[in-house]
């Protein structure tokens, strides 16, 4: 499955939230699950965004729908970002396609 980066911002509402129960977090990779897609690897950052979430899904389409679904309850902004693997990348990069090597 493709991997995405998931870049959330809590709302005062959802930092009101987790202080009060900060299990939700693990409940919401649980509903992120059920949504058909997988949670890889989860960070609480210090900066701009409060957490990293790396998520296998189906396609772009799927986590559109769960990053518009997760922001709809008001608690949370997420930025979804498509993740390509370095390997995959390099591949590409090395493939007889090119518009700018002679």
């Amino acid at each position: 499955m493709p991997t995405y980066v998931l870049l959330s911002t809590l709302t005062p509402s959802g930092g009101s939230t987790l202080h009060t129960h900060p299990h939700r977090l693990k409940e919401v990779n649980k509903e992120i699950s059920q949504f058909g897609c997988k949670v890889v690897a989860q960070y609480a950052l210090l900066g701009s965004f409060d957490f990293l979430t790396i998520v296998e899904a189906p396609d772009n389409e799927t986590i559109a729908h769960l990053s518009v679904d997760l922001g709809s309850r008001g608690t949370v902004k997420v930025m979804s970002m498509p993740a390509i693997a370095i390997d995959s990348l390099v591949d590409k990069l090395q493939s007889p396609e090119q518009m700018g090597r002679e």
